[in-house]
């Protein structure tokens, strides 16, 4: 199940080693897809692409900025060039910072709204344009747990307002491009075991831990697996979808 052969699927964000976006990229390539893996981090890049190639995959460097028009589209035109198709759009791009309302910038809301949000949106409709022609496609978004509960976890409250606007923006576009061929869902991860998560100091690890049902954190895997299952053939009746992933830390 799940099967992804044939597919061409662009992944944003992969830059780190241990981060989500590496492993959704990693997992759609063991599912048979093209990856197309697209960061800012050249050296992120590379090391991802080594570890699809060397796991047996199929893999395309590009360097992304997402919250630039020209990069997107750059991007878009270098992926038709080489596979002539995009059919998966994983935007797993963001960026978060620590901060209370009261001490935050105008500049800060920009900065995390310019990745989280604008680049989303840059990405999203560069990619769309090929998928309309198609008449086929998945676009699947990177929410968080803190757009739908106010944060708690990581952020500050642009991060959670960010995360909020992603809910909104891909339920609208599924309602635009259903006719289309396309689905677009996205997901929403609680807290996940990667560096940030054991960077925190215990007593703050312990009381976030405290508050989740299953009394641990995800794991990257848990958020590419849904991800991959929405992305594919079995996932074809579902849009304008979010999946929370959190071990029951928030529940709709």
């Amino acid at each position: 199940m799940f099967e992804l052969n044939e597919r061409v699927a662009i992944v944003t964000g992969v830059g780190s080693p241990k981060g989500i976006g590496r492993t959704i990229a990693l997992t759609l390539a063991k599912q048979g897809a093209a990856v197309v893996i697209a960061d800012l981090n050249t050296a992120g890049i590379e090391d991802t692409v080594k570890a699809v190639k060397k796991a047996g995959g199929k893999a395309l460097g590009v360097t992304l900025d997402v919250t630039s028009k020209q990069s997107n589209e750059a991007m878009v035109e270098k992926v038709i060039a080489e596979y002539g198709r995009i059919d998966i759009l994983v935007n797993n791009a963001g960026i978060s910072q620590k901060v209370t309302v009261e001490d935050m910038t105008l500049d800060d809301m920009k900065r995390i709204f310019g990745v989280n949000v604008f680049g989303l949106f840059l990405c999203t409709q560069a990619v769309m344009k090929v998928m309309k022609k198609q008449k086929y496609g998945r676009i699947i978004s990177l929410s968080s747990v803190s757009g739908k509960r106010g944060g708690g976890i990581f952020g500050g409250a642009h991060y959670s307002a960010s995360k909020a606007a992603v809910l909104g923006f891909s339920k609208n576009l599924a309602r635009e491009v259903s006719p289309d061929g396309i689905t677009v869902n996205s997901v929403a991860p609680g807290l996940i075991n990667t560096e940030i998560w054991k960077s925190l100091p215990k007593e703050q690890a312990d009381a976030i831990i405290g508050n989740i049902p299953m009394g641990r954190p995800g794991e990257t895997q848990e958020i590419a697996s849904t991800v991959a299952f929405l992305a594919s053939e079995e996932a074809s009746y579902i849009t304008g979808e979010d999946i929370d992933i959190n071990g029951g830390q928030h529940m709709d």
